[in-house]
């Protein structure tokens, strides 16, 4: 697939937005999720589970997830664990992917409206901002308050609404092929962000995404591209 393609479902051209997930995205974060997930349910468990195993529990929040695993009384506590081993993991990602904090402030230095929509539990997704000094560049970062599987498209309207802006105005970013599909279930332009160490490149291609990028600095060039000084 061409690294680029025409989207359907809306004009490149008009592009005044940008929507971010985060997980894999802005900052290298999964292994920390997946890492506070093993540590916690070893304790309450007493089995561990793989890498991928934890991934193929993934969409749910951090609460879905564990009361899935961990019902009847012990699942708040095991949340708090939870929260407590992300945090503690956090210590070996500080930093976001090379390049976000430049292009962030580029962008935000030129009024381009961004906020991030995330499947990440509130909690955690403000560990995540805190740590990695995201605040400053969002107009709001939307998380996953459900505990059933998370709805960006509805977190996506959400956003454009307090924009005031048409779906075909804004962009979605993300690094999963659901990400794609979320994209186009909101009618944004969805663009792929491959540029993660284990970002599976061909799931992503096989979507067909608008854009698909395979580096920070690509997807730099792509937004000055859009929104010169």
């Amino acid at each position: 697939m061409p690294a680029a393609q025409v989207s359907r479902y809306t004009n490149p051209m008009t592009i005044k937005a940008l929507i971010f997930d985060f997980d894999g995205t802005l900052a290298d974060t999964v292994p920390v999720c997946v890492q506070a997930f093993q540590n916690t349910f070893r304790h309450y468990l007493g089995r561990d589970f793989t890498y991928s195993q934890i991934i193929d529990r993934f969409g749910p929040n951090e609460e879905g997830m564990i009361r899935k695993e961990i019902p009847g009384e012990e699942w708040p506590a095991a949340l708090e664990m939870y929260l407590r081993e992300y945090e503690r993991a956090h210590a070996a990602c500080l930093s976001v992917f090379p390049g976000i904090i430049d292009l962030l402030a580029g962008l935000r230095a030129r009024g381009v409206p961004l906020a991030v929509v995330t499947g990440k539990g509130p909690r955690s997704a403000a560990i995540s901002s805190r740590l990695l000094g995201m605040d400053p560049f969002f107009d709001a970062i939307i998380s996953n308050s459900s505990s059933h599987d998370a709805n960006k498209p509805a977190g996506i309207r959400a956003q454009l609404e307090q924009w005031g802006l048409p779906a075909s105005a804004a962009a979605y970013i993300g690094d999963a092929p659901s990400d794609i599909d979320s994209s186009r279930q909101a009618g944004v332009l969805p663009i792929a962000a491959a540029w993660a160490g284990d970002a599976d490149r061909e799931a992503l291609a096989a979507r067909q995404p608008a854009e698909l990028f395979t580096s920070v600095e690509d997807f730099s060039r792509w937004a000055e591209q859009k929104f010169p000084i």
